[in-house]
């Protein structure tokens, strides 16, 4: 049985990075889910944007602006990198509404350009994680979920997956981060929480989290 979702978790501004860490079974991912509409709440309410939105289904909780990129991705193997993406806008019917977000997620993830051909399955990991978020960006969400970014990833693709986290902030996209990779994860967060158990234990400024010595000795391994 799933752990009951947080429910004091909150991103009161556009454009940021918060990042939720914890240990196994702490309840991060049903945040994510609950969130998504992919799991109900057990108590509390969800809103977004000061309306709730836990009563409403999975996909109108995205057409109200709200991606989620799951820990298993999610994609369609056997269709190519374009396709995936198609997909990700079926919210829109103009070619023109379909066309711009793909240009923004070829220029955020530049190896995505390189492979529009290619069948999904026939990336990498971390190709595939690139592809899991871009395919997310076509919906042209104001808040953009990850769930364990990094796992399976090699070194190298991990710090190009949070430089794009970084540049989609930028862009005025609110993204919050599931991460087992905590000290990466609040080197570009501006704000986080820790989880126990579904509930709340801690949270602040991504430094405030990162200095205080009980999250460092749990969680840093500092």
């Amino acid at each position: 049985m799933s752990s009951p979702p947080p429910t004091a978790v909150s991103s009161r501004s556009a454009g940021e990075i918060v990042c939720v860490a914890g240990a196994n079974g702490a309840g991060k991912s049903t945040l994510l889910k609950t969130i998504a509409g992919l799991e109900r709440p057990r108590s509390g309410a969800i809103l977004f944007e000061g309306e709730r939105i836990d009563h409403l289904a999975a996909h109108r909780i995205t057409a109200r602006g709200i991606a989620f990129v799951p820990e298993n991705r999610r994609l369609f193997p056997r269709l190519s990198v374009r396709d995936n993406l198609r997909l990700g806008s079926y919210l829109f019917r103009g070619r023109a509404d379909r066309d711009a977000p793909m240009a923004q997620v070829v220029a955020l993830f530049p190896r995505l350009a390189e492979r529009l051909d290619q069948r999904a399955e026939t990336l990498s990991g971390g190709e595939q994680q690139m592809l899991a978020i871009g395919r997310a960006l076509m919906t042209r969400p104001r808040l953009l979920m990850l769930d364990e970014p990094s796992q399976g990833i090699m070194p190298k693709l991990v710090d190009e997956i949070f430089a794009a986290a970084v540049k989609i902030r930028g862009a005025g996209t609110t993204v919050l981060i599931v991460e087992q990779r905590v000290t990466e994860c609040l080197e570009i967060a501006d704000r986080a929480y820790v989880l126990r158990t579904g509930k709340v234990i801690m949270r602040g400024t991504a430094a405030e989290i990162r200095d205080d010595p009980e999250i460092r000795k749990a969680y840093l391994g500092l």
